[in-house]
Formats: C-alpha cells, sequence, structure tokens
C-alpha cells in the first residue's frame, strides 16, 4: 500500500515468457499489493510461469486482442479492490522501479493518471528506439497534441497508471481490441475531464522485447490519427463519437 491506497500492477501478456521473472523481479512488493497477468492465448510458457511466480493468472483461451487483453486487466483489478492500478509491460522494455514513484503522483491528488514517457529526457534513441519508430512517435504525438489540445511528449507508452476513479467512470467497453485501445482510453480520459501527469522513463530495446511489425505500426498509426479527429470534431459540438464519455459521466 502507498498512503493507505491499494496498488494494482496489472501485466496485459502474450508470449512473454523470457522477459517476465525479469519484469515481476524489479516489482517493489513493499508497494505493490496485487500483481494480475492476463495471458491473451500465449504459445509459450507464459502462464505456468506466471503462476509460478505467485501472479493471479488469468488466461483467454483464444486470442482477443491487446486492448481486450487490458480490459480484462483492468476488471479483474477493480474487482480484487485497487485503488491505483499500474500496467506494465511485461516486456521488461520499461523500468519497473518507477511504479512507487508513478502511484505517488495519483497519491498526491494532482493527477487522475500518469503516463511513463520514453520521450522524456532524450534517452530514447539511447535506449536502442528504431529512428523510424521514434520518428512516428514525434508525428503522431505532435498531431495529437494539436487535436486533442494537450502537450504530452508521447501517447504511446506500454507503462501507465491509473486512479480506481478513472477506470470506473470510463466506458473501456467501447474501445477497440486492438492497438489503438491505449489511444482511445486516453481520449476517454481527456475527454471525461480527468488529469494527466507524466514521468520520464528509460527504456530497453532487445531482441526478446515485444514489438510490433511495421504493417500493424502502420495501421496503429492510422487509427491514432482516426481516435484525434473524432476527439477534436466531438470535442468541438461537430459529430458525437460513441466511444466517449455521455455527459452525465464526465467528471467534469
Amino acid at each position: 500500500m502507498l498512503a493507505g491506497s491499494r496498488i494494482a500492477v496489472v501485466l496485459p501478456a502474450y508470449n512473454a515468457a523470457r522477459t517476465l521473472a525479469r519484469t515481476v523481479a524489479e516489482i517493489d512488493r513493499e508497494i505493490v499489493d496485487d500483481l494480475i497477468l492476463t495471458d491473451d492465448a500465449s504459445i509459450d510458457a507464459t502462464v505456468p510461469l506466471s503462476q509460478a511466480l505467485g501472479l493471479h493468472t488469468i488466461v483467454h483461451r483464444e486470442n482477443r486482442g491487446y486492448g481486450a487483453n487490458q480490459k480484462t486487466c483492468y476488471a479483474a483489478a477493480l474487482a480484487r479492490g485497487a485503488d491505483i492500478v499500474v500496467m506494465l509491460h511485461p516486456d521488461y522494455q520499461y523500468s519497473p522501479r518507477l511504479i512507487p514513484a508513478m502511484a505517488s503522483m495519483i497519491v498526491s491528488g494532482h493527477y487522475d493518471a500518469v503516463l511513463a514517457s520514453r520521450i522524456l529526457g532524450g534517452r530514447a534513441r539511447a535506449g536502442g528506439m528504431p529512428w523510424w519508430k521514434y520518428a512516428a512517435n514525434r508525428g503522431l504525438t505532435t498531431v495529437e497534441n494539436m487535436l486533442l489540445g494537450q502537450t504530452f511528449s508521447e501517447y504511446h507508452s506500454g507503462y501507465r497508471a491509473w486512479s480506481r476513479r478513472v477506470l470506473e467512470v470510463l466506458p473501456l467497453d467501447r474501445c477497440s481490441n486492438d492497438f489503438v485501445f491505449d489511444n482511445q482510453m486516453i481520449a476517454q480520459a481527456l475527454y471525461a475531464g480527468f488529469t494527466f501527469g507524466e514521468i520520464s522513463c528509460p527504456a530497453r530495446y532487445f531482441r526478446e522485447a515485444s514489438s510490433i511489425d511495421f504493417a500493424r505500426s502502420v495501421t496503429y498509426g492510422v487509427g491514432v490519427l482516426h481516435t484525434a479527429w473524432r476527439y477534436r470534431l466531438a470535442a468541438s459540438g461537430l459529430r458525437a463519437w460513441p466511444i466517449l464519455p455521455a455527459p452525465a459521466e464526465a467528471v467534469l
């Protein structure tokens, strides 16, 4: 616990057996009360390894997609009493040692959500981020900031923390089951009036770390731009978007 708040870490996993133990080893168990892994029909040893590590393990019998995996993670964390939920990719690309800092930013009352940014601090390329991923990240983030009215350093991190209140309000079931889920969730939270903080996070790129290929990256990029554009239309009162919270669901 942290200042009386119950902390859960959720790990949306797919074929994460090669990196899971390293990721879990760096999670501070004195702060984190619950570790939840949802396996999206992996074909490696992710599930038995997760169980051996003592994680609360949920198994999708068929592959449902990255977004659907997160939906299961968040629902389980709420059901198990979490006050703050940290979503961390189990591929050891991000530093688990930042969990206490991210949770503290929410406990402080200043933020409802926190994004761990690979861009803040200027170390993404030094950590091995491919140049084309870096360029795409910068380009997409610039457009998203314009359309969403924000100044985030990036929107594409696989490491983020949410207060319970955010997860209870957002209609996550309306979001995609694919990779664009992350951006749609941010759009929902912004539309509902929740506040975001960012924290600099070093990232590691290595062979075992998960990564989508170029073709899926293009599909993701198109989905990101669509999300930002639909948000702008809705926020401007020009065209409603059903995935966004209704006014009665909004915080502000």
